[in-house]
């Protein structure tokens, strides 16, 4: 039996950018620099948990990140996909590579897929889970305010949703193994976000 392979999510493709097969993408990494070298990768529907051999193998020739309303995408083309036919073939898809393939992270960096079912303390006290990590947007939804700190989407023990902004000078320590993050929250803070 083929051991199952956890994924990452680095893009979404969204449609055909073009005459020669590159596809607009929602960029889901902050590394787009992985893509300066010809990168082999695989593309699956959305959520994906099979093995390496269901995906579909694909090679990543070039990227460039696009001005003005798609600001914040990313254009990726790949190899054997010349037409805007055969990039409207693949919208939809996910670009992933197995989590061993992550890059690694600076000091006191973390990935988001680390970051979900992570319990959240405050001074010590349990506030909540993890269930989405969100990131600030202009109004229309086009471009991540990359200004803005994400926020992290808790479901406490009562089911309410509890909105956390990821800030570092309120994060204590963050152990992903044991699934939990101790912050140090101004006081009010959790009750305002319910």
């Amino acid at each position: 039996m083929t051991k199952p392979t956890s994924w990452v999510v680095l893009a979404e493709l969204i449609r055909p950018q073009g005459r020669k097969g590159e596809l607009l993408s929602e960029l889901l990494t902050d590394f787009p620099e992985r893509f300066d070298e010809p990168t082999p990768v695989y593309l699956a529907k959305a959520n994906f948990a099979g093995p390496a051999e269901a995906a579909r193998n694909a090679v990543i020739l070039s990227y460039w990140l696009p001005v003005g309303k798609n600001h914040g995408r990313i254009v990726l083309k790949f190899s054997g996909t010349d037409t805007i036919s055969q990039a409207e073939e693949l919208a939809g898809l996910q670009v992933i590579v197995p989590q061993e393939d992550r890059l690694p992270l600076e000091e006191d960096s973390s990935y988001i897929s680390d970051l979900m079912n992570c319990t959240v303390f405050d001074k010590g006290n349990p506030v909540g889970t993890i269930v989405d990590v969100q990131f600030p947007s202009t109004a229309d939804g086009t471009r991540r305010l990359l200004e803005a700190a994400p926020i992290l989407v808790l479901e406490s023990a009562d089911q309410d949703e509890i909105l956390i902004p990821f800030v570092k000078k309120f994060i204590v320590n963050i152990d992903v193994l044991q699934q939990r993050i101790d912050m140090d929250l101004p006081d009010g803070l959790v009750d305002i976000n319910r």
